[in-house]
């Protein structure tokens, strides 16, 4: 057997670490929420209700393009419904029509997106999917740094609530590569529990990190995906990356890329 230990433990330009964001509904505090996010190079998806966007009750629609540029807008449906309650042609419309709204205001494809109310079934996941949704967030907190086995059921590390200035800590320290700690909330959280100041201080520190991929939703997705569609020889010594996505590959404990539609032999 040849003697290379081959492993997907790096993110992009061979970070072992990445943090993402995630934060729903479209409130007017996220204007103060992204300020700070750019402040320190922190980056997040934001997912908005459409229905609401287009009222002008929260985020209005014509600053959208402009307010989330270099973060990630995503689907939470039009109206912000329960959709396993849902006949299958509502929840079509929900999705399908929510991404439209959004792709219109940010000129470009939409194709994450969050539960409303964290609720969804089965054949929800199959409807979303079916409409060219990626990936979805629930709100079921695992309170580790693992990377999702189905992003269709995308659980989020914990709620900005939960600890995240002693969890940022245990993410700093944690000794296996491949580490992401993911934030979801909502900014209108912060107004009311009068603790932006909190989420400051998190963005503070998390940007001092070393070695740490401040990443997207949707760019997290579409890194590790990439990174399980690497093929490699029997001998693990030649691997080949058949998307159009370079990847870091942890081999023998280095960060080796593998630049997209390449092969690499690492004798």
């Amino acid at each position: 057997m040849a003697g290379f230990t081959v492993k997907s433990g790096f993110y992009k330009d061979g970070k072992k670490r990445a943090l993402t964001m995630s934060y729903d509904d479209g409130a007017p505090e996220d204007r103060i929420l992204v300020g700070i996010f750019n402040d320190y190079g922190i980056r997040g998806t934001f997912h908005l209700n459409s229905a609401r966007v287009m009222a002008g009750n929260s985020i209005t629609a014509e600053e959208v393009g402009e307010l989330y540029r270099g973060h990630e807008v995503a689907v939470h449906c039009v109206n912000h419904p329960f959709l396993e309650q849902l006949p299958k042609e509502s929840v079509v419309y929900e999705i399908f029509e929510d991404r439209r709204n959004l792709e219109s205001l940010v000129k470009y494809p939409v194709r994450g997106m969050s539960y409303p109310f964290g609720t969804y079934s089965n054949d929800v996941i199959s409807t979303a999917k079916s409409l060219g949704i990626c990936y979805s967030r629930t709100v079921r907190s695992t309170n580790g740094f693992g990377v999702p086995n189905d992003f269709m059921q995308w659980n989020p590390t914990c709620h900005h609530n939960g600890g995240i200035i002693e969890k940022l800590d245990q993410f700093a320290n944690y000794r296996f590569n491949g580490a992401l700690f993911y934030v979801w909330g909502h900014s209108f959280e912060f107004a009311r529990n009068n603790n932006f100041d909190m989420m400051k201080s998190f963005c503070e520190k998390a940007s001092a990190l070393d070695g740490v991929w401040f990443a997207t939703n949707i760019e997290l997705y579409d890194y590790i995906t990439a990174v399980r569609s690497i093929v490699l020889t029997a001998d693990r010594d030649i691997a080949y990356n058949p998307t159009a996505t370079d990847v870091w590959l942890d081999v023998n404990g280095e960060a080796v890329m593998i630049p997209a539609g390449k092969s690499v032999s690492f004798r």
